[in-house]
């Protein structure tokens, strides 16, 4: 994953470089995390307990809503291409482009007190 604010800082890096990236694809990432270290630090930094429910791809293409389908694709590509999902996004390039990249923990954070939080 990595902040919206950090794509755009990435961005801003790439044109700096000047030619170094002109018809290239580039993939960036702030971090790669699993779901379950996602729901561990949210759980540190929200001061409860958060799950994370991995939900298939066939169920979730079974959802209905409009684009189910194709985010049951896209959550089966990762998942079955997890080496290729992650590798294409450099977290060492990322860093190059925005030396400022923060960590989720860093962004959990700054932003935790946002986080809208239901209780039952």
């Amino acid at each position: 994953g990595i902040a919206s604010e950090d794509i755009g800082k990435c961005a801003l890096g790439i044109f700096k470089a000047k030619n170094e990236f002109i018809r290239k694809s580039i993939g960036i990432a702030g971090e790669h995390l699993t779901g379950a270290q996602l729901a561990e630090k949210m759980s540190r930094a929200l001061g409860r307990e958060v799950r994370y429910n991995d939900v298939p791809p066939d169920v979730y293409r079974g959802f209905g809503f409009p684009g189910a389908d194709e985010m049951g694709n896209m959550f089966q590509f990762k998942r079955d291409f997890e080496k290729d999902y992650v590798g294409a996004r450099s977290l060492e390039l990322a860093r190059r482009l925005n030396p400022e990249l923060r960590t989720f923990d860093q962004w959990l954070a700054a932003n935790a007190a946002k986080i809208p939080i239901e209780t039952a």
